[in-house]
């Protein structure tokens, strides 16, 4: 088996040369790196990344934690990730349990990692202090919780639910509903929030028997949509764009015509809203720069060697406005 010393001797540098030439160490020169890079693809020499993890004592692998998949939300946030990361020289681990179990802290927890990105915690989830507990550098992405504080890549959730009751109000809607996401998320909680608060500066209220509550999937829209037009709403605010989604295939089904007789607003703006299929008025910011983002936060954590407080980056969101929304019906 070639190992970095045959490299060595046929470059003509020492052993630890060799290894630093290979991670493009600023150290050592343009000249030697190229020189050690010939040797090493003459004689296809691999770096192994057991022995430099025993070097350095770092893995240069980093878990990201989320619950489920198949939500379209989930593929936007992870394939940004992943970039950075790789592009920071760390690889990506994913952990798909769809709930904190005994088993997935011990998984993150083993140091087989150098760090997590937390994008499905909730506001009790006990993870993030374990993580702390055992000095495991964590970012929290999207969404915050578990009553610790951290580094974080959020969006500003209140004010983006703050600027669709602004729109619904200029329009002149005054019966509204909400379709929101899961209360003990900061997402759901939030985004609601910011709702309520936008619809009560313009005189609007929002009963709680028009409000309905559920996980961030299709499902959600499309099975609480009937409920909260009991209500006879004219505009229904989702918590997110895949429950919109769901809401809209239900009220097509139910033969009402999007936006004359109902107006749907969504929120993040997930590439398929755009679709001419959908064309969803929703909440927009930038999902692969807050992704990028949370990546670098934990990839400065890690190589840091000073101790800082926790630090936050807050993207500001925007209305995009497409063709599911429209003053009310006569």
């Amino acid at each position: 088996m070639i190992t970095s010393r045959d490299v060595a001797r046929l470059a003509g540098v020492s052993q630890p040369t060799v290894s630093r030439a290979l991670r493009g160490d600023q150290r050592v020169s343009e000249d030697t790196r190229q020189k050690v890079r010939r040797a090493a693809e003459a004689l296809n020499y691999v770096p192994s990344e057991t022995g430099r993890s025993l070097s350095t004592r770092m893995t240069k692998r980093i878990g990201v934690v989320v619950t489920d998949l198949t939500n379209p939300f989930y593929p936007h946030l992870i394939g940004p990730v992943h970039d950075e990361l790789e592009a920071h020289g760390y690889r990506m681990m994913l952990f798909t349990e769809r709930d904190e179990t005994a088993v997935t802290s011990q998984r993150l927890l083993d140091r087989s990692i150098d760090g997590v990105v937390l994008a499905t915690a909730t506001v009790n989830s006990r993870l993030p202090e374990e993580l702390r507990s055992r000095e495991l550098p964590f970012v929290f992405l999207n969404r915050e919780g578990g009553g610790q504080s951290g580094d974080a890549a959020v969006v500003d959730n209140e004010l983006g639910g703050r600027l669709v009751a602004q729109e619904l109000a200029r329009l002149g809607h005054r019966e509204v509903a909400c379709i929101g996401g899961p209360p003990e998320t900061t997402t759901g909680r939030d985004r609601e929030m910011g709702f309520r608060l936008g619809l009560s500066e313009a005189g609007i209220a929002l009963p709680e028997s028009s409000v309905r509550r559920g996980p961030f999937d299709f499902d959600t829209g499309h099975r609480l949509l009937e409920e909260v037009l009991e209500s006879r709403p004219t505009a229904v605010f989702c918590g997110n764009d895949v429950i919109a989604i769901g809401a809209l295939n239900a009220a097509l089904r139910l033969g009402a015509r999007i936006p004359e007789d109902l107006t749907l607003v969504g929120f993040d703006d997930i590439p398929m809203a755009s679709w001419a299929a959908f064309d969803l008025t929703t909440v927009h910011y930038d999902l692969s720069a807050l992704a990028q983002a949370a990546a670098r936060l934990l990839v400065e954590r890690i190589e840091s060697d000073e101790e800082s407080g926790p630090r936050r980056t807050r993207f500001e969101p925007e209305l995009v406005l497409r063709s599911t929304h429209g003053p009310p019906p006569r």
